[in-house]
């Protein structure tokens, strides 16, 4: 099993443009557990002025691929299938969880918190994702 270390330098040598256009960072990955950080800026808002819902179910999305790949980091992952509850609108700085419930050879099943400031949880997601061959991926500048 690779440690926590390992695996938060091997998140952060993959390219994710997305993610990384977003601001989103990693606070730790291992044993099926994946915590993410986002520092929420104007333009992640929505015209509530809270945090977008698109931008909440894209650090819930990473969160459960960084949980399920935390515990096999030479494979990749992709989302089959992802259902995001919002409880209550997201104020800045916010932090995903994710949490490996289940695994087989080929597919993981996740669970995730979205968290603000304060640990009050705004939404939460369930999801399935397919373990994949990682092609190697250049990081960007």
């Amino acid at each position: 099993m690779p440690t926590e270390q390992e695996n938060i330098e091997n998140w952060r040598k993959i390219a994710i443009p997305f993610v990384q256009h977003l601001g989103i960072d990693i606070a730790r990955m291992a044993e099926g557990r994946c915590e993410l950080r986002l520092d929420v800026r104007p333009e992640h808002l929505n015209s509530f002025g809270v945090l977008h819902g698109g931008a909440i179910m894209t650090l819930l999305d990473v969160s459960l691929a960084g949980a399920a790949r935390s515990v096999q980091p030479d494979m990749g992952v992709v989302t089959i299938e992802m259902k995001t509850t919002f409880m209550q609108p997201a104020r800045g700085p916010v932090s995903g969880h994710g949490r490996l419930m289940h695994r087989t050879g080929r597919m993981a099943f996740v669970e995730g918190t979205l968290e603000d400031a304060e640990g009050r949880v705004c939404a939460h997601a369930t999801g399935t994702f397919k373990y994949m061959p990682r092609a190697e991926s250049t990081p960007t500048d």
